[in-house]
């Protein structure tokens, strides 16, 4: 099967890879999709696209108001172990990406947001992936009662800001959209970027030792 070309919102419309010769839906899954496509080169040659596609998620930055980030220690199957996160969630609801945070929070950390600022919107693994995540940053945090599904395994914690630092300079935080929050808040709390967040979250670490 043979579709037309895509476009992405607020990209560039030139496509080089425009021609596809061949679509195949792999697989449809719960959460995910798998195509394969066979596209021709300006040069004639042939190649092919293997394409996850997602219908996208959100994650928030909770900041308490005495400073401190909630964070989650989530298990995640596909790595057989817990983790480190910012509270996040997919977008397959049918709710826009504010109303989806706003749900996520208060089921994950049990907290409402009083304001929900829109931070970015990023693509986790463009290689492979149409994921896009929606980043926030929540504040005005007031407690409601959890309420967690079932198959979600979690626990909820919180950090200074220097703690998030330390903990991602030692490498016990490693989830990709986490650090980004992190960083990214860590940014406009001190006016450097990521790079001299992290060299500061090193140097804190070092001076401890």
């Amino acid at each position: 099967m043979k579709r037309p070309p895509r476009t992405i919102d607020g990209m560039n419309d030139a496509n080089p890879e425009g021609d596809v010769l061949e679509h195949a839906e792999l697989y449809d899954g719960v959460i995910v999709k798998l195509h394969r496509d066979l596209i021709r080169h300006s040069s004639g040659r042939t190649a092919v696209r293997e394409v996850v596609v997602h219908p996208g998620g959100v994650c928030a930055v909770p900041v308490l108001p005495d400073g401190r980030i909630v964070l989650v220690r989530q298990f995640r199957y596909a790595i057989r172990r817990y983790i480190l996160e910012l509270p996040a969630g997919k977008l397959d609801s049918g709710l826009g990406p504010a109303e989806t945070v706003a749900h996520e929070l208060e089921e994950e950390i049990g907290f409402r947001a009083g304001r929900l600022e829109p931070v970015c919107a990023f693509y986790t693994t463009p290689g492979i992936s149409s994921e896009v995540i929606h980043l926030f940053v929540a504040r005005d945090l007031t407690p409601v009662p959890q309420r967690l599904g079932e198959g979600e395994h979690l626990t909820v914690e919180s950090y200074t800001l220097d703690e998030c630092l330390d903990l991602a300079a030692r490498g016990e935080i490693a989830d990709a959209k986490t650090l980004i929050g992190i960083f990214w808040y860590a940014r406009t709390r001190a006016g450097v970027g990521p790079a001299q967040a992290l060299q500061n979250a090193e140097d804190l670490g070092d001076s401890g030792r």
